[in-house]
């Protein structure tokens, strides 16, 4: 494989890790990176994330990097699932499950709660309002979510932007449910 992307903070800084081409795969870029991860802070610890559509794996490994208790990654595609196991084994990433299973169908089905849910959709699809709809149960009370698409959202009825940026034409905003504003 010969796409490859650092993680740039944490236990496994400067570790690389590999996945396949897709049309559809954009790891989110290093300096994107660091600027969510100062948002959210360095330390993870006892956190509980959620990487739907994990793509690369990139901010889930990342927030495994940085001591997140359990990070889950929802990944359909059984090439790009491949990468991420050999990438999880490859850095002895423990706190990483990695499920095969529509993103869609797993928020319809799983009631688990996370204090992080990182969402980057394959653009084309369209997703994001749908999705955005189903993750209010799955967040915990101070939980954010982590959006990058190719439009900005904007603060709506359900969700405040906390923090906002752009990097070309890649919109990436951290977001609170209104209810706990």
């Amino acid at each position: 494989m010969r796409n490859k992307v650092r993680i740039i903070g944490g236990e496994w800084r400067s570790r690389i890790i590999t996945f396949p081409d897709g049309a559809d795969l954009r790891p989110t870029p290093d300096r994107i990176r660091e600027t969510v991860f100062n948002w959210l802070g360095q330390d993870l610890s006892g956190k509980t994330c959620l990487d739907l559509f994990a793509g690369s794996g990139a901010m889930g490994f990342e927030a495994a990097s940085r001591g997140a208790a359990q990070v889950l990654m929802v990944e359909l595609d059984p090439e790009v699932l491949k990468a991420l196991k050999a990438n999880s084994q490859k850095l002895g990433a423990t706190q990483v499950q990695l499920m095969a299973m529509d993103a869609l169908k797993f928020m319809d089905s799983d009631r688990q709660r996370f204090d992080v849910i990182f969402l980057d959709p394959p653009y084309r699809l369209g997703l994001l309002p749908e999705l955005l709809a189903l993750l209010p149960p799955h967040l915990t009370e101070d939980g954010l979510v982590y959006v990058e698409d190719d439009n900005f959202l904007g603060s709506g009825e359900d969700w405040l932007v906390w923090r906002k940026g752009q990097a070309g034409k890649v919109y990436y905003q951290l977001l609170k449910s209104a209810k706990n504003g």
